[in-house]
């Protein structure tokens, strides 16, 4: 059986989050990350458009402090209905 990897915080963490694309309300997923994760600012976060223009992602890179703190941001990002998927 596959175990999740052991993750030892706190801990730089990428995150990857999945908009529709003809949705992209960037400042509002920022604004929700930077209640878990207050040093993220704009510039910490890369746009990237999918390549059939459907979706979009914002990468951010985020000081990870514990498994709550991730859990907590992914739950409330997914609250957001523009938000499809987080890896």
């Amino acid at each position: 059986m596959n175990e999740p990897p052991i993750i030892h915080f706190p801990c730089d963490y990428p995150i990857k989050i999945i908009l529709v694309s003809g949705d992209m309300r960037v400042s509002e997923v920022l604004a929700v990350v930077q209640e878990h994760a207050p040093e993220v600012d704009e510039l910490n976060a890369e746009v990237v458009p999918s390549r059939n223009g459907k979706y979009g992602s914002v990468r951010i890179n985020i000081q990870a402090t514990g498994e709550k703190q991730l859990k907590d941001l992914h739950a409330e990002l997914m609250r957001l209905d523009f938000v499809k998927m987080i890896l």
